[in-house]
This record gives structure tokens, C-alpha cells and sequence, in this order.
């Protein structure tokens, strides 16, 4: 039985960019100065607070985090003004505020930083002395200045790019789904059992959960460039990494579903077959082109995307001429492994329209 120690989850597996604690700290001191300049009062907490929740990963998320933040302060403190004015502010009006504030939040359907900040900001107003117009007004500009202040900080120093991860997790994809390829080459050319062809297969479909790793650095590759005035130049590689990502998809498909049909239907004379060896042949010349499409994203020279209106074209068909080479043509099937060479030519049929963007 595995002991997991409490304290251990306290502890990202990961350590925040040092560069974005330097930008919070820059933020905090930044807003808080600013609003002591501005408003005439005490100690800007909520100016604080927003900036340090709306410093974000990314400019795009600062801008959302800063809304949200906003818009729950603005709420949380006409709720707790209009209390005040009614019933004072005694422990029983704090804790009613609260839990309407958590119904309002609910009712509303807001997002978990807007609903939290509704109690959280009315609690303080209840609590931090005297309410009146003009203190929850101040309170709300605090809050507004606070945001916008982090979000011009984290905009100006070095706006963050994660296009970096993301790129090399679709070069690494490439290569390794050409190794998926090569494997199904060289175990038809070699004669490789079902044990095998069992481990090829787990290597094959850890390719799919590669793949979803490869779209979500993408994903957040493109919340990082939202916004973004370094993005310009970073928009084109991501968009040309985006469409390879597309044509993997389905390669990583192919190869899983190749290597499974050899699992299953192999057999001691297979390698014995003559389009079994033009088979193996084809596959290898596959992998050469992937393998060549790993190379030219991990070198930055992909094609670029397609406009809006056009024809996805393929990742390999502007490149240099393919190792693929026309479709094989069987005339008379192997009465024993026909149903396998059937399903393995479609496949290598699927896979040349892909890479070639050939039409069906």
C-alpha cells in the first residue's frame, strides 16, 4: 500500500517562472502606490489583492482574471453597502451577506474567481470600519486600478510565449510516430511473433496520449499569444504546428490500427509473402517522410497554414520529393493473409492521401 504524505501536496510538481514573481511583487508595489496617490484613505488591500491574482501566465488570462475579479469586488460591495445602510453591521449581517453573496454567485452562474470574490469582498467592507457611498466607491477603483495596473505589468515585461513546449512536443510526436512506422517495417520484414507485436502495439498507442499532450501545449501556446504584442511572429510557427498536429492525428490512428491488425493476424509464414516484403518496403518509406517532417518542424521550416478558404495542404507535399511511391496493386490476394494485406494496403492508401494530400 502506497503512503502519500499530506505535506507532499503543498508542492507544485513544477516552480512558477521566477520572471512572473518578479512581475507580481512589480504589480503589488506598482498598484499599491499608485492608489495611495490616487485615493486618499487606508492601505489599498483590494488594490493588492487584484494584483496579485490577475498576474497570470499569460496576458489573455490576466485580462479574463482581471473582469473577474472586478466584477465580483463590484458586487460583493454594493451587496455589503446596501446591508450596512439597512441593517448595520453587526456578526449576523457579515454572515448573511456571505451566504447571499454564495447564492447570488450561484443563481448568476459565475465563474469560481468571480463567486468567491463576491463573499470575500463584502466580508471585508463589513469588517474594515465605516462603510459609506464613497468608501465602497474607493474600494471599487481600488480594485479596477489594481487589475489594470498587472495587467499592463505583465503585458510590458517580457508578455510570456509558450509557443517553445509546444513546438517541441509536435517535433517529438513526429519522430516518434515515425518510429511507430519503422517498428511495423521492420517486424514484417524480420517475422516478429505476437508477444512482439503486443509491445509494439503498447508503443503505438501511447502515441494517443502523446498526442492530446502535444494539443494541449498547443492550446496553451495560443492563450499565451492572445493578446500578446510579441505574438506576431510567434502566430505563424504556431498555426504551421497546428496543422501538422492535424495530419498526425490521423498517422498516429493508422500506425495504431496497422500494428493491432499484425498482432492479430500474424502468423509463421507471413514474412514468406511477396507483397508482405512490398508492404514492409511502402511502410519504411513512410516513416522516411515523417521522419523528414520531424526534422523540418524541429528546424522551424514547416509549411506554412493555409489561409482562410483554401485546401488543408499536406506537411509533406510542398517538402521534397517523398519516399512514398505509388499505391501497390495486388492481383491475386494470399488465400491465407488476404484479409490482413487488404487492410494493411488501405492503410497505406489513408496514409499517402495524408502525407501527399491526395483527394480520395
Amino acid at each position: 500500500m502506497v503512503v502519500v504524505n499530506p505535506v507532499a501536496r503543498l508542492r507544485s510538481s513544477s516552480r512558477t517562472p521566477f520572471l512572473q514573481v518578479v512581475k507580481t511583487a512589480v504589480a503589488v508595489v506598482a498598484a499599491v502606490l499608485l492608489c495611495r496617490v490616487l485615493i486618499d484613505g487606508p492601505f489599498p488591500t483590494f488594490a493588492a489583492i487584484a494584483a496579485l491574482l490577475v498576474v497570470q501566465p499569460s496576458i489573455n488570462q490576466s485580462f479574463v482574471k482581471g473582469l473577474e475579479r472586478s466584477a465580483g469586488v463590484v458586487l460583493g460591495v454594493v451587496l455589503a453597502t446596501g446591508f450596512h445602510l439597512l441593517l448595520g453591521d453587526t456578526v449576523w449581517v457579515v454572515l448573511l451577506v456571505i451566504v447571499l453573496a454564495i447564492l447570488i454567485a450561484w443563481a448568476l452562474r459565475l465563474t469560481p474567481t468571480s463567486a468567491t470574490q463576491v463573499g470575500i469582498s463584502g466580508m471585508l467592507v463589513l469588517t474594515a470600519g465605516v462603510v459609506t457611498p464613497n468608501y465602497s466607491a474607493d474600494r471599487i477603483l481600488e480594485t479596477v486600478l489594481g487589475a489594470i495596473v498587472a495587467l499592463i505589468v505583465n503585458a510590458v515585461i517580457v508578455p510570456p510565449v509558450l509557443l517553445g513546449p509546444a513546438h517541441l512536443a509536435v517535433a517529438r510526436l513526429a519522430r516518434d510516430t515515425a518510429a511507430a512506422f519503422e517498428r511495423v517495417a521492420i517486424g514484417l520484414t524480420e517475422g516478429w511473433d505476437h508477444d512482439r507485436w503486443h509491445e509494439a502495439l503498447l508503443q503505438a498507442r501511447a502515441l494517443r496520449q502523446q498526442h492530446a499532450r502535444a494539443e494541449a501545449s498547443l492550446t496553451a501556446a495560443r492563450e499565451s499569444l492572445t493578446m500578446n504584442p510579441r505574438g506576431g511572429r510567434h502566430r505563424t510557427i504556431l498555426d504551421e504546428d497546428i496543422v501538422v498536429t492535424e495530419h498526425l492525428r490521423v498517422l498516429v490512428t493508422r500506425v495504431t490500427g496497422m500494428t493491432r491488425a499484425i498482432q492479430d493476424n500474424t502468423a509463421p509464414d507471413l514474412r514468406a509473402d511477396p507483397v508482405v516484403g512490398s508492404i514492409a518496403t511502402e511502410v519504411a518509406r513512410i516513416a522516411a517522410d515523417v521522419r523528414a517532417l520531424s526534422a523540418r518542424v524541429a528546424a522551424s521550416e514547416v509549411p506554412v497554414a493555409p489561409s482562410v478558404g483554401s485546401s488543408v495542404s499536406s506537411p509533406v507535399a510542398s517538402a521534397a520529393e517523398p519516399a512514398l511511391t505509388a499505391p501497390l496493386e495486388v492481383i491475386r490476394p494470399n488465400s491465407r493473409h488476404w484479409v490482413l494485406i487488404g487492410a494493411l494496403l488501405e492503410d497505406i492508401r489513408r496514409v499517402r492521401e495524408e502525407l501527399l494530400g491526395e483527394d480520395d
